[in-house]
Formats: structure tokens, sequence, C-alpha cells
């Protein structure tokens, strides 16, 4: 394995929020279609590369997510931020062309048992359906993305294998896609593992843009996502407040905390052209949109340059 320890400085990290896809999915009370506008609008100015805005779903399968087509016409789409989307099948997909979306986000797991529980199908049948979204896609000059769920390890089958995570990139690799996000769906993998996995989907395939998609189930999040900088992986998705996460892992927290890991890499030095402030301000107000507190610890503590007054002493 690479020998290095710690991340080159003032190295550029690209964030990518996920919070209006992945997080409010899985929300019980649907969010107003205005509330949804006016924080993604709040977010593109915040320093973002890519936002991922909605899924273009069945609105009977994620109905929280019914509102793809007017959050996606509604937002005011910022330079230099590109605005990502959800895709299951071509329906989806030709919804998505008729607003102008920047790119598709495909999704299937690693995981055979993963994969049936959540897509309702097998590998195969999945890897098939998405061939033929990644044909319209390049027929329409659409950027594409894979991203790779159960990538490290799933709930139901144990550990992901490395050779097994290889062949599906390999496969999809060979479809002429832009992207893969390997993911971690469920909060297993560990440090060693995302740098060991990390070096070798780069050395495979060097020209295409890598994404890490950590969750925070085990506390390892952070830490993880340090791992996969150390082997030279430059963008994450990440969760305003941490919001999110996989109904397979259950009571597990969600994705990383977009605040956490920006005040982080900022606090070492690396790049990454965010707006803390504003972060956390569009992270409070998302306390008051979903009704209740989120997981974000920096939200509670606030930045480590914050200052009391001492106590009165007697």
């Amino acid at each position: 394995m690479n020998s290095q320890v710690s991340p080159t400085p003032n190295k550029r990290i690209y964030i990518q929020e996920v919070v209006t896809r992945d997080g409010f999915q899985a929300e019980k009370d649907f969010i107003p279609t205005t509330e949804k506008i006016a924080l993604i609008d709040r977010l593109s100015e915040a320093g973002y590369s890519k936002i991922e805005v909605t899924s273009f779903t069945s609105p009977k399968a994620i109905p929280m997510l019914a509102d793809a087509e007017a959050v996606m016409q509604g937002i005011n789409r910022v330079p230099g931020v590109e605005y990502t989307v959800l895709i299951p099948n071509l329906r989806g997909a030709e919804r998505a062309i008729a607003v102008g979306v920047d790119e598709f986000n495909l999704v299937m797991s690693v995981s055979e048992a993963h994969n049936q529980a959540n897509l309702k199908m097998g590998r195969e049948d999945s890897f098939k359906a998405l061939s033929s979204v990644i044909e319209l896609a390049h027929s329409s000059k659409t950027a594409v993305n894979i991203s790779l769920s159960t990538s490290f390890g799933c709930p139901m089958s144990g550990f992901t294998p490395l050779a097994e995570l290889m062949h599906w990139i390999e496969r999809f690799a060979e479809k002429g896609i832009r992207g893969i996000t390997i993911c971690d769906t469920t909060g297993m993998a560990n440090p060693t593992q995302v740098q060991q996995v990390c070096e070798m989907a780069q050395a495979k395939h060097p020209n295409l843009q890598w994404t890490l998609h950590f969750h925070n189930t085990r506390g390892m999040g952070l830490a993880n996502a340090l791992a996969a900088i150390n082997s030279g992986i430059d963008r994450f998705d990440a969760s305003l407040g941490g919001l999110g996460g996989c109904p397979y892992a259950p009571g597990a927290t969600g994705n990383i905390c977009t605040e956490e890991l920006v005040h982080m890499l900022d606090l070492m030095g690396l790049n990454t052209h965010m707006k803390i402030d504003t972060l956390l301000e569009c992270s409070s107000d998302l306390q008051k949109i979903v009704g209740r507190t989120l997981p974000s610890q920096l939200l509670m503590a606030g930045k480590v340059d914050r200052t009391y007054t001492a106590p009165c002493q007697i």
C-alpha cells in the first residue's frame, strides 16, 4: 500500500451535496417544493462542485421526491456547479433530459442481497437496465456517474470482496461513463480497506472521475475520508447536517456531515472552496425544515475558533 500518511497541503477537494435527494427521500413528511428550491439556491452559493438535486424515480416509489421536475425547473443554476439527479430507469432518464440535468447518477449494489432488497431485482438485470440508460445518456450528451452501493460491505452478506467490486467497476468502465462513486452504504468500511480499494480503483482506471460516499454508521466516516484523500481521491459526497441513511442498517446515522467534513479539511490546509459559515446557517435552518435535531456535532459545538467568556471566579 501507499506509504503516504498525510494529504498534500492546499490540495483541491471537491464537495458534492446529497441532502436534497439522499437526505430528503426518507423523510416522513413531504417537504414543500418551495423550501427545497430555496435550500438548493442557498447551497449553490456555498462553493459546491456538484449538488444532487433530486431523483427521477416514480412518485409512487418515493413520494417525497414527486416534485422532481418542479424543483429542477425552479432552482437558480449557478455557473460552475453541476446539478446531478438519481436516475432509476429509462423513463426517469427521459424526464431528466426534458429539464436539462447536467448528469445522470445511476445506482446499483455490488451485493446481490442488497440489490434485491433495495431495487427488487438481481444485479445482472440492473446492469442490463442501466446499460440502456447509459446509451440514452450518450445520445443526449449527458454525463453519467455510477454509484456502486455496498462497495465495502453489506449487512446481509458481509464484507464485499475487492475482486467482486472490481468486477463491476470494470463492466461499467467499459460503457464509457465519466465517473464512479464507491459507496459505503451502511458504514462498514475501515481506513485500511478504503485505502486499498481507492488505490486499486485509481490504478486500474486513472481517467475516471472517482467519488467516495461514506456513512458515519460506526463513527469512522471522517477517518475513511482521510484514508481516501491519502490515496489520491479528491471528490466526496456529503449530506448537510448528516441527514440520511440506509433502511437496511437499523438505527444507523446517515451520510458523513458536510459541514464537519469541510471544517476538518479546511483546518488541515486543504482547499475545499466552501463557505463554512453558510453551511452552518443552512444546517441550522434544515433542522427547522425537518423538525428535529440533526446529528451534526459541529452544528452543536461550533467551529474550533469559537470562544467563550471565562466563568466568574468568586
